[in-house]
Formats: C-alpha cells, sequence, structure tokens
C-alpha cells in the first residue's frame, strides 16, 4: 500500500492508538510494523485472532504479559559468544517464566471458549523451567547476583564482611579516642575508592601516619587511611577482586545455559509479541466500541452506522453508505463545511484497518472489500517550490491514480475539477469519473459542479449523494444522504441572513433554466426523501412498540408457564404425599383384616367389617370436584347391580352388589364399599340370563339363602374339601348372575392355589381366571370371572 496513501488517510494515528494499547515492547513493536493486507484469506485469519483475543479479554480479562521484555538482543550476544549481565539474565528469565503463563491462560480460556488460533500460537511457545530455575538461584530480583550463586563466592563474601567489619571496629577504636579525636574533623569513618579512612585536620597531617586518599574542597580536611589497616584494606580489595571474578565465572556459565536454548526464546519472544499485539487489537476494539467487518473480494461496502475513528464518539454522525452492488461509485455533492471530506476519508479508513486485521466502528453486519489498493486525492497539495498550483498538484495526483489503479481498486477524489475554470473543470471531472468508472474501479468522488449531479442521475451504475443540510439552522447535519444530489441552498441561507428579497429575486433570474429544473428536481427529491423518512421513522416507533410488547407477552408466557410448572409440581408432591398416606392406610387396614380373620377363624363380625371399610374410605385421596367432573364416569341412571365398574379414587375394578339411590355398594376383592355414583365408571354391564318359559308349577330351590356372597374363604381346609366348596360355590354364583367371585386360598406352601386354579381350568361356569391384584389379596386370593 502507497505510503502517501496512509498518511493521506491518516492510517498512522490508528497505529499509535494500537501501540499504546500493546503490553510489550514486543507488541509495541509488531503494531508499529502493521500495514493492511490484499488477500482476502490472510484478512480473515487475521480478523479471526482479533475476534478470538477479543472474547478472551472479555470473558478473562487481560492476558498476564508482565515481565516479558524484549530479550532478543541478549539472545543473540549469548550466541555469539557474549557474556550477559545480571541484568540481561534476569530479564530472560522473567520472559521466560511470563511465556508460561500466558501460554497456561489460553489453554485455560480456550477449555471454555474455544480460541483455536491463539491456542495453536501459545502451544509453539517452548517451555524451559529448568533454565528460568537456575537463573533465578542465581540472581536476585534488584539484578544482583547471590551468594548462593556458588558455594566459592559465598566464602568470598563472608571473609569480605568479617574483614571489613573488623577493619570498621578498628577505625571506630581510633575515632573514640580522646588524643586522636582533637586531630580530626569529624568523628566518622567513611569511604574513598573503596578504601576505609577518617578526615583528619590538614594541620595536623605530620603528626598523623597513613596515605592520603583525598582532601576537602577547602583543604582543611584530609582522608587518611592510617597506616595500621593500610594491610587490613589490601586484603579487602584482594577478595573484592576475587569476588568480581567468580561472578564472571557464574555469569559465563549462566549465559552458556542460556545460548543453548536461545533459539527456542527468540522464538518465544516473537510469539509472545504476536500475542500481545493481538489482545492489543481487541483492547482498541473495545476502546473505539468497533466490531467485526465480513470481508470480500468483489469490490462490496457497507457500511451501519460507520464512524471515523479518530473524531470523539460523542460528535462523530454515523455514517451510512452502500457500494458495489447497485452502483460502483457516488458522487457526492453540498456546500463546503458539509462533513464530505470526513465521509470519504471514514470510507477509506475504515477500508484499511479491516485490511490490517482491525475491528472498525461500525454496527455488526457491516462488509468491506479487500482492494489491491486504495488511491486517494484529498486535501490542497498546492507546492511554491515546485510552482503547483492547486489545480495542477491535484491533477498530478490523479494522473498518478489512473496510471496504477486496476479493477480491484478503490479511488476516492475530493473536490474532483476544483482550482480551474468551473465549465472546463465540471467537463475534465466527468471524462476522469467515466474514466475511472469504465475501468470497473469503485470511486468515491466529492464536487461542486452541478453538472456531475446530472451525470450521476443519468449513468448506470452511478449514483448522486449529498450531505444533509438544515436550513432553519443554516448548519450542517453531516449526514450523508445517498440518492439525493446536493443544493447549494445559497438563496435560502441569504434570505435567512437578511439579504433584500429583490436582490435574491434577481441572482435566482440570472440562474438558467436547465440549473433552476436541476434545483427543482433537487427539491422534490428532498421533499420525498423528508416524507419518506419521517415515515419510516413512524414504522421504526411502531416496530420498537411491537416488539416492546412482543417481548413483554413473551415474558409473561414464560412466567405463567414457570408458575404453571411450580403448581403442577407442588401437586404432584402433595399427590404423592396422599397416596403413600392412603397406601399406608390401607395396608394397616388389611393387616387388621387378616389378623382378625386368624383370631376368629376367618369370621369377621360385620361391625368390624364396617369400620374397617369406614377407615379404607378415609384413607382415600379425596377428589377435587373439578377432577370428577372431568372424569369419564358412567351415567349413574345407567348403573345397576351386577355391573363391572371402576372406582376412580381409587383406581380399582369391581363389581355393584347393591344400587342405594346416590350411592352404590361395591364389591371390591374381599371388601365391600359404599361410593358415590359420580365415582364410578361402567366397565361392563350385567349380562342378561336367558328366561326359559315360566312353569307355575316349577321352582328352583338354593342350597343356600338368597344373600349369595362374592368371596369363599377355604384357608386351613383339604384340597379335596375345598374343590368340593369351591364347585358349590361356583353353581350358586352362577345362578345368582354373579359375573365375579373370589377364592381365597391363602398363600401358604402354593399346593391349595395351585389345585384350586387347575380346577377352575376345566369347570364349565368359569370364563377365566387370575391371581389378586394388590389390595385384592395378591397371590392368597384367585379372582375367577363366570360366564
Amino acid at each position: 500500500m502507497n505510503g502517501k496513501i496512509l498518511k493521506t488517510l491518516e492510517y498512522s494515528k490508528i497505529i499509535d492508538k494500537l501501540v499504546q494499547h500493546a503490553a510489550t515492547s514486543l507488541g509495541k513493536s509488531a503494531a508499529m510494523e502493521l500495514k493492511p493486507v490484499s488477500e482476502l484469506e490472510s484478512v480473515k485469519e487475521m480478523l479471526q485472532t482479533t475476534d478470538e483475543a477479543y472474547a478472551a479479554d472479555r470473558l478473562k480479562g487481560s492476558a498476564p504479559f508482565g515481565g516479558v521484555v524484549d530479550i532478543r538482543s541478549a539472545l543473540h550476544r549469548s550466541k555469539i559468544g557474549g557474556t550477559l549481565n545480571p541484568s540481561e539474565l534476569l530479564s530472560i528469565g522473567s520472559t521466560s517464566r511470563g511465556g508460561r503463563r500466558v501460554k497456561k491462560h489460553i489453554a485455560a480460556i480456550h477449555e471454555g471458549h474455544p480460541i483455536p488460533l491463539l491456542r495453536s500460537l501459545a502451544d509453539n511457545i517452548q517451555e524451559h523451567k529448568a533454565i528460568e530455575d537456575q537463573i533465578f538461584a542465581c540472581i536476585g530480583e534488584e539484578a544482583e547476583v547471590l551468594d548462593s550463586a556458588s558455594v566459592e563466592l559465598a566464602s568470598i563474601r563472608r571473609e569480605l564482611r568479617s574483614g571489613e567489619s573488623r577493619i570498621r571496629e578498628k577505625l571506630e577504636a581510633m575515632v573514640r579516642s580522646s588524643s586522636v579525636q582533637k586531630m580530626l574533623q569529624d568523628a566518622i569513618v567513611t569511604l574513598r575508592g573503596d578504601r576505609f579512612v577518617i578526615p583528619v585536620k590538614a594541620e595536623y597531617r605530620s603528626n598523623f601516619g597513613g596515605i592520603v586518599h583525598d582532601q576537602s574542597g577547602s583543604g582543611a580536611t584530609l582522608f587518611i587511611e592510617p597506616e595500621a589497616i593500610v594491610a587490613m584494606n589490601n586484603k579487602l580489595r584482594e577478595l573484592k577482586a576475587s569476588e568480581i571474578r567468580e561472578i564472571e565465572k557464574i555469569l559465563q556459565k549462566l549465559t552458556a545455559a542460556v545460548a543453548e536454548y536461545a533459539d527456542d526464546l527468540l522464538i518465544n519472544s516473537d510469539i509472545l509479541g504476536q500475542l500481545d499485539f493481538t489482545f492489543a487489537k481487541a483492547r482498541l476494539a473495545h476502546a473505539m466500541k468497533a466490531s467485526r467487518p465480513r470481508m470480500n473480494d468483489r469490490g462490496f461496502i457497507k457500511l451501519k452506522r460507520g464512524r471515523h475513528p479518530l473524531i470523539e464518539q460523542a460528535k462523530v454522525v454515523p455514517l451510512d453508505v452502500e457500494l458495489g452492488n447497485s452502483y460502483s461509485s457516488i458522487i457526492v455533492t453540498g456546500p463546503n463545511t458539509g462533513g464530505k471530506t470526513v465521509s470519504l476519508k471514514t470510507i477509506g479508513l475504515l477500508s484499511l484497518m479491516a485490511m490490517s486485521g482491525l475491528f472498525v466502528p461500525a454496527e455488526e453486519g457491516s462488509q468491506l472489500c479487500v482492494f489491491d489498493a486504495i488511491y486517494a486525492d484529498i486535501g490542497d497539495e498546492q507546492s511554491i517550490e515546485q510552482s503547483l498550483s492547486t489545480f495542477s498538484s491535484h491533477l498530478t495526483n490523479i494522473i498518478s491514480i489512473l496510471g496504477e489503479m486496476t479493477s480491484k481498486s478503490l479511488v476516492l477524489l475530493d473536490e474532483l475539477g476544483a482550482g480551474t475554470d468551473p465549465a472546463e473543470g465540471s467537463a475534465l471531472a466527468i471524462a476522469i469519473l467515466e474514466h475511472v468508472h469504465a475501468r470497473g474501479c469503485r470511486i468515491v468522488a466529492t464536487t461542486h459542479y452541478s453538472e456531475l449531479k446530472a451525470y450521476a442521475y443519468n449513468r448506470k451504475g452511478v449514483i448522486n449523494a449529498s450531505m444533509e443540510f438544515d436550513v432553519a439552522t443554516l448548519s450542517p447535519t453531516y449526514r450523508l444522504l445517498v440518492g439525493v444530489p446536493g443544493r447549494s441552498n445559497a438563496f435560502a441561507i441569504a434570505e435567512r441572513l437578511g439579504l433584500h428579497r429583490s436582490i435574491i429575486d434577481r441572482a435566482a433570474g440570472e440562474v438558467s433554466e436547465e440549473d433552476q429544473r436541476v434545483e427543482s428536481m433537487i427539491a422534490s427529491l428532498e421533499e420525498n426523501r423528508l416524507s419518506a423518512e419521517s415515515e419510516r421513522q413512524t414504522a421504526e416507533a411502531l416496530r420498537r412498540e411491537t416488539e416492546e410488547l412482543r417481548a413483554k407477552l413473551e415474558a409473561e408466557r414464560e412466567r405463567f408457564q414457570e408458575q404453571k410448572d411450580k403448581l403442577l409440581e407442588k401437586s404432584k408432591a402433595e399427590a404423592r404425599q396422599v397416596l403413600v398416606k392412603a397406601k399406608a392406610e390401607a395396608e394397616s387396614i388389611i393387616a387388621d383384616l387378616r389378623k382378625q380373620a386368624l383370631e376368629e377363624g376367618a369370621s369377621i363380625k360385620e361391625h368390624k367389617l364396617i369400620e374397617a371399610r369406614r377407615k379404607l374410605e378415609e384413607a382415600a385421596p379425596k377428589e377435587s370436584e373439578r377432577m370428577r367432573a372431568s372424569s369419564p364416569a358412567g351415567k349413574p341412571e345407567k348403573l345397576e347391580a351386577g355391573d363391572e365398574v371402576k372406582v376412580h379414587s381409587l383406581n380399582q375394578k369391581g363389581f355393584i352388589a347393591e344400587m342405594h339411590g346416590s350411592e352404590a355398594t361395591v364389591q371390591l376383592g374381599i371388601l365391600k364399599m359404599k361410593v358415590p355414583l359420580q365415582d364410578l365408571e361402567l366397565i361392563k354391564a350385567k349380562q342378561p340370563a336367558a328366561h326359559a318359559p315360566v312353569k307355575n308349577a316349577a321352582s328352583l330351590k338354593r342350597t343356600r339363602g338368597d344373600d349369595v356372597k362374592m368371596e369363599l374363604d377355604l384357608r386351613g381346609e383339604s384340597l379335596e374339601e375345598a374343590l368340593m366348596e369351591v364347585d358349590r360355590f361356583l353353581d350358586e354364583s352362577f345362578l345368582a348372575g354373579m359375573g365375579q367371585v373370589y377364592l381365597i386360598h391363602g398363600k401358604g406352601t402354593g399346593v391349595l392355589r395351585t389345585g384350586i386354579q387347575q380346577y377352575l381350568r376345566k369347570h364349565s361356569h368359569v370364563k377365566s381366571f387370575r391371581s389378586g391384584n394388590y389390595g385384592e389379596g395378591g397371590i392368597g386370593v384367585t379372582v375367577a370371572e363366570l360366564k
């Protein structure tokens, strides 16, 4: 991309903003080298990495780049045999540690929110914890070589501290002496050139032996090393030389260890720089409230409320523009200071940002194109030195653009044809536009010439646009109106400012009839646009109101459904509790009945049976009137004794033994209960018996009373006796018209049950049989259905 174009569109200012968001010098270097790219796939990948960093930054905050610095020069020196100083080694250790932290941070984010490109990049960071540990064991946080770096260094430093201590003690003893104190300027011990000295008054020099190392500015004080400590100071200097030699050995050893992995650490540095640069792009997007644009390579631009990134967000007017679909050229007309140039720069700068992998300050869904080049002729490039006028400078630039552009270029021309005779300038502008349009370029041009309005109106693929101007306030609104050519508004402005009407009328008469028709057409278009805009705003308000109402209704529906689910769950829980209680009561009643049957020899007193029935009825879950009304119970008036019915409240089947008005006595296994008719559902009506002609002389007498029971208790009897009783009982029940009877044989060894069921299988009155259900006695009872 031409550097002049980048400067014209102020691309460098975006780079400056990006650099400010980088956390490391590595990231800043990568940001400063950023340039637009003309390959679609590369741009998409760059935007994808920015998007991943944007999501990571939003989810987990900034990546931990603390401690990461530029160590590349130090690593190169280690490779060629140079010795690194403690500060450089400390930087290498902290950068290596910081790389491991960044790698771990990205891996943790990837587990919950996939960021494959960043994860792939971070995975290339080589971990060298052994080198880090070796460096941090020898170098302290203040970049000093620690005593623990080697045994020899620790020994030397112990001797140094001991020697310094002995020298200080000796000197302090001297300065405390009364005979010496009168010769001292101050009773202190100090250093000159790494040697311990005391300040002696100049007049006592001859009385004080030793070596003079320095004197004060006035010459009144001499800093003398007493003769008694000269040998001790010499020993101290030898120890310090040994310390320096040992430190040099330690640094050389650490440098050699670093040099073995210098290539890996250089790669790590580059990766960390790229990661920091990518996160800087994400933070810039947050700061600009920018979004990821959709990219194409077919010359299509669609900006939704695009904003110039260098204008304050509170002041900038969003731009809506589409180019490259129905039309490939936009001609923007209108007065100065209306925002034409800003609109031109916004289109160009946002295109450059997108091609650099940066998010753009526009709404979601905006689309931009990857151009092979962007060309711009914006601003006044008049040059006195080159003897170029405004027109000449513009034309020179345009000639250069025309020679370089291709069908995949974006061309931005500001004030096309300005700076010369209006008639010639407008004709030249039309010719240039026609040439560029014929090449298939995407072009946005601004102009003052009204002739270009007619050109755009008549030329296919070219459309007029203008910057909105509020005549009421005599100020521009900076809104770009595509499809509407601009008006000069000169007469309206003059009238508002107080110019006499006669002068305005005379000026209007000087305007050609063709220009008046154009202005009239523009006025009509503007009126229609304002009307359409008003209707659009009304429709938008209605749409928002409808959406709000819809959202409110949806929230109400969800709240109702939630309450319904809670109530249903509560009802189910209560029903389960009632059912458990009912089952417990039923089990207790059945246990009592069995106990009474055993105690009283299978003969249960009637009053005890009535009491048991009452308890069972009370234990049964009470059904609401609403549920009863909705149950498919049979009509009470059609129920008769002998009908097979279902009792809804108990969910049990039985037979009606007797009818009592609004109630019926129902035989449920071995139990009889009074049940309301509305709680009963007819399953099978009693089969009418075939009536033979009745003879007065013939009658049938049953072997037992008329009150035939539905159950027969056979417990305790032998199989032979039981079968005789079963045969007699089945005959009586068949004659009584019963549809179902219960044979109680108990569980026991199962001999009685097996024998009875084999007998029933062959009996002529028996249609089918089964073992009792829960509540009927289980396998201790056989239920026989009669023909």
